[in-house]
């Protein structure tokens, strides 16, 4: 796939790259491991460790090339905010849910604003699905009123994507909504985070709007964030950039962004049991240090397996992700391509992973680390409550559910799929 997709970049190039890439994520992460106390006390990434994310370039792997981006596969981002989850789980997800919408924006919203939003790379967005406020139509645009809970990564986002409820309804009744992107200074970032089990460090702050005026040229009328299939006819970022990342369904893509998240995290305790293993014995003559211990050796790698696991089924899932979005424009408009059915099964897998990370922290690790590394300001403490945070978040709550929509999606019970 790297033919079509690195442009006049050679596969080669474009591996060096993603190593580029990837090594600065891995030097950062011992920075997000010592700055983890600071992100819990101020609730997002601390001021210093942002501007290094900034200097590094991270913030532009899927800000388009034609803007100062890299325009990056999704598996190379997997693979760096894997890294900086290993560091800090919470500061990762403050960075990784303002940098990914850098590649949804160019799905949704005119060419004609692309320049504008994106601004030489400085672009940063969080985001929530949920139309929670009010569009009123006003002269030259709408008049926004509401607020928005979980915005993750909007301390430091330059613009907010989300959905709006639009004055009037749908033929069959329903409410109008609308995407729209918010300027940062429409709205008021309100100090209502770190108060959770966990992840007090992802910046998940709510936003209020009061009577803010957004132009019309943010907003799209009659767009669901959540329902939509685009080709390269009908994408403003493949039609712009020729790439088909910019065309494709995202519940699917935001699933596997969490997922990846996690995988970090369960790596990063998985650090601290060997930390642990090489520094104390077991609990029972003869005392050997746990590093000798085949049962330490054991739990070391059952979790060790079930992790790369799951780093390899996400990153197979985002090349999949890949190839579906690219499918129209290669075998023609007959070819299934980025369909519903597709999109839910990917996003399944990313979950199913997430479920199955908190298994392994809690169950694996957890339950034979020792008591002592649940103390207060312990390392496996902070992950812990992070992820079982993350668990407990609506992606795989939904579990149940789109293992429903999926299977009448598969065998052709769901009408209009």
């Amino acid at each position: 796939m790297t033919d079509t997709l690195v442009a006049d970049r050679t596969a080669e190039e474009y591996q060096e790259l993603e190593d580029r890439l990837v090594a600065k994520a891995r030097e950062l992460a011992p920075e997000f491991l010592a700055a983890a106390e600071e992100g819990q006390r101020v609730t997002h990434i601390p001021e210093a460790l942002q501007q290094k994310l900034l200097d590094s370039g991270l913030y532009l792997m899927f800000v388009p090339r034609v803007f100062g981006g890299y325009e990056v596969r999704p598996r190379t981002f997997a693979k760096v905010v894997i890294e900086l989850a290993r560091g800090d789980m919470g500061m990762a997800w403050n960075f990784c849910l303002s940098a990914n919408h850098a590649l949804m924006f160019a799905n949704w919203f005119p060419e004609e604003i692309h320049a504008e939003v994106y601004n030489n790379g400085d672009f940063r967005a969080a985001s929530m699905y949920a139309p929670t406020v009010k569009a009123t139509k006003v002269e030259g645009g709408y008049e926004f009123n509401g607020i928005v809970n979980y915005c993750s990564g909007i301390p430091y986002s330059t613009y907010f994507i989300g959905a709006a409820i639009l004055e009037g309804t749908q033929a069959d009744g329903s409410p109008r909504v609308g995407i729209y992107i918010a300027p940062k200074g429409t709205y008021e970032i309100l100090d209502d985070w770190g108060t959770t089990l966990g992840l007090n460090s992802s910046g998940s702050n709510s936003i209020k709007f009061d009577h803010a005026f957004i132009p019309a040229r943010f907003v799209v009328e009659d767009a669901d964030l959540n329902a939509y299939e685009f080709t390269e006819t009908t994408s403003p970022g493949q039609r712009a950039y020729g790439n088909a990342i910019y065309n494709a369904r995202h519940m699917s893509s935001f699933a596997l962004m969490l997922a990846i998240i996690t995988i970090g995290a369960a790596y990063g305790a998985l650090d601290e049991f060997e930390r642990q293993m090489r520094t104390r014995k077991i609990t029972l003559p003869p005392f050997t240090p746990r590093i000798d211990d085949p049962d330490f050796q054991r739990y070391y790698g059952g979790a060790l397996t079930k992790i790369s696991l799951a780093e390899a089924a996400v990153i197979h899932a985002f090349e999949l992700w890949e190839e579906y979005a690219w499918e129209k424009t290669r075998k023609g408009p007959q070819a299934e391509g980025f369909s519903f059915q597709r999109d839910i099964l990917l996003g399944n897998i990313g979950r199913e992973v997430m479920i199955q990370m908190w298994e392994v922290v809690d169950a694996d690790l957890y339950r034979t680390i020792g008591s002592s590394a649940s103390k207060h300001g312990e390392r496996f403490e902070l992950i812990f409550r992070d992820m079982a945070q993350a668990v407990g978040h609506r992606n795989p709550q939904l579990k149940e559910a789109s293992y429903r929509l999926l299977a009448q999606a598969t065998l052709g019970v769901l009408p209009n799929a």
